[in-house]
């Protein structure tokens, strides 16, 4: 890793998509970065603002409700997606939760409108009859030929995520229901592209996986950031592998 690198993060809607707390993933990685002696920048990117596709690193969209989300749709495809785009193609990392997950696919079909993504990655979600899909959950991952870790959160989505033929899952799913409460697949991941629907906020109950984005993001490995004294983030993912019924191993 470069002496004194600056993790530069951009927030897409970041006071529109904020409805599970996801500033709380920013902070997190904001800190995480600042105890390491690793430089960060956060900026912000909102309606109608061009989007510079080689000036971060890391470009994250959250959760909004549902006439947030319509509004950052017809943006996200008319000033954002091809830079997104872009930034993808020369390994920048995209990280969208929730609604954020749901726009980086082809679209939304929300009642009777389609709202539109930025398709980055062979997806639709679809609002369908049936309950929303509540609960703590757990699902399992393999990232980079690494060891299988556990990511726990809070889901609550009416949509249902359905992936393409050639599409992965971010994770199996080990408790909840995932992008549609039957195939046992949650989330999206292709290359740096990753959606998930895991939140309340995702980063704080997984500090590693915070550390995985980082590394990747400043294109080195985990090792190389640095171990912190994580006692009490240790114990956040504890808690929440408990809320979702998933043992410590």
């Amino acid at each position: 890793m470069a002496e004194n690198p600056t993790l530069r993060v951009c927030a897409l809607y970041g006071e529109l998509m904020n409805i599970y707390a996801d500033r709380g993933n920013l902070l997190l990685l904001e800190r995480r970065c600042r105890w390491r002696g690793i430089g960060f920048e956060l900026a912000n990117a909102t309606l109608g603002d061009r989007l510079d596709a080689d000036a971060h690193d890391l470009y994250y969209i959250g959760g909004g409700q549902d006439a947030d989300q319509r509004l950052c749709a017809a943006d996200l495809v008319e000033h954002k997606a091809p830079a997104l785009h872009a930034a993808a193609a020369r390994g920048a990392l995209v990280l969208g939760v929730c609604g954020g997950y749901q726009l980086l696919g082809h679209g939304y079909q929300l009642e009777d409108a389609w709202l539109p993504g930025a398709g980055l990655v062979d997806l639709e979600t679809v609002r369908v009859e049936g309950p929303r899909l509540i609960g703590n959950v757990a699902i399992e991952v393999d990232l980079d030929d690494g060891p299988k870790r556990v990511l726990a959160g809070f889901e609550n989505h009416a949509g249902r995520t359905r992936l393409g033929a050639d599409e992965h899952p971010l994770g199996r799913v080990l408790r909840g229901h995932g992008n549609d409460g039957r195939s046992a697949a949650e989330g999206v991941r292709r290359g740096g592209v990753i959606g998930t629907y895991l939140h309340g906020p995702l980063l704080p109950k997984n500090a590693w996986f915070a550390d995985w984005l980082i590394a990747a993001a400043l294109d080195t490995g985990v090792a190389e950031l640095g171990p912190l004294d994580d006692a009490l983030e240790d114990a956040a993912h504890a808690a929440a592998r408990r809320a979702a019924g998933i043992a410590e191993r």
